[in-house]
């Protein structure tokens, strides 16, 4: 059997590329009978057949990690890309990405486009995730500004590019890797939203054995995988960083008394609007479990 590392998947059939090539594959009926999907990202062994050049997935290897959305496995670290303006920048969808990435244990790089469409103060925020432990980068696709940092975070490494429709993902990875040739969309005026552009999950290899995912945008995540309330505040960096020292074990940092998180949201060593959206998604949570 061969080796290889699954980096399209469409319709049912996955293109697998191993050291002879990428051979378009099926996945046998056994990983659908143990309920078993492969995702772009895993490593494989597959059957080739001689005959016409395709195979079959016989073997997934172990997963180092997976995302549900996108469905991807074996990524090593996350660029979460949003827009300053055109669409302007959505902290409750940033931090719904945050929390996600958190879940999975990826490293992670918030990633800034547009910044020429901006003032300086108007990039001010971005003090507000460096100051809760990211790495930043602010970034334009049209001046070129950030894309050398970019291309040097993504080598060695496995990245998924998330954000929402329309913040300018594909038209980085075209200013990092000229032959890609990655479609792009205008912003519609009508709802100020990115058109869909990227319409399948895909490995893309950029050299430097560096991979990306471009992957489809969207604009809403679901927090099903947060099991126990008490586990979000440890998806926000700053929020697990003080809840040590509240008063009483396993704190919501909602309406308890002696909530050390409170106090500091107060004085301002945490920001108030991640705040509001830590409260935001813990009353999701907890009103989806009523159900």
């Amino acid at each position: 059997m061969l080796s290889g590392r699954i980096i399209k998947g469409i319709g049912g059939f996955y293109y697998v590329e191993t050291e002879r090539g990428i051979y378009e594959c099926k996945a046998r009926g056994l990983f659908r009978k143990h309920n078993t999907i492969p995702l772009v990202g895993d490593k494989v062994l597959i059957r080739v057949n001689e005959e016409d050049e395709t195979g079959y997935i016989e073997k997934i290897m172990d997963r180092s990690s997976q995302l549900t959305r996108p469905p991807v496995a074996n990524i090593t670290q996350a660029i979460i890309v949003m827009s300053v303006k055109e669409p302007d920048i959505n902290f409750w969808l940033l931090d719904r990405f945050l929390v996600m990435v958190e879940y999975e244990k990826l490293d992670t790089i918030i990633c800034i486009n547009k910044i020429d469409l901006a003032k300086d103060e108007e990039l001010e925020f971005i003090n507000i995730y460096s100051k809760a432990g990211y790495s930043t980068i602010m970034a334009s696709a049209k001046t070129g500004d950030g894309i050398e940092e970019l291309r040097e975070k993504l080598k060695n490494n496995i990245t998924v590019f998330a954000g929402p429709s329309g913040v300018g993902k594909s038209s980085l990875l075209n200013k990092i890797d000229k032959r890609l040739g990655l479609k792009t969309g205008e912003i519609s005026k009508k709802t100020t939203r990115g058109k869909h552009t990227t319409r399948h999950v895909e490995l893309i290899d950029i050299g430097f054995n560096s991979y990306v995912l471009d992957t489809p945008g969207f604009s809403s995540l679901d927090l099903s995988f947060v099991e126990e309330e008490v586990q979000l505040g440890s998806y926000f960096r700053e929020i697990d960083k003080y809840s040590y020292k509240c008063k009483f074990s396993g704190c919501l940092h909602y309406k308890e008394p002696g909530c050390e998180v409170k106090k500091q949201m107060e004085l301002g060593n945490i920001d108030k609007v991640r705040y509001k959206n830590y409260i935001s998604f813990l009353e999701e949570i907890r009103n989806t479990r009523r159900y």
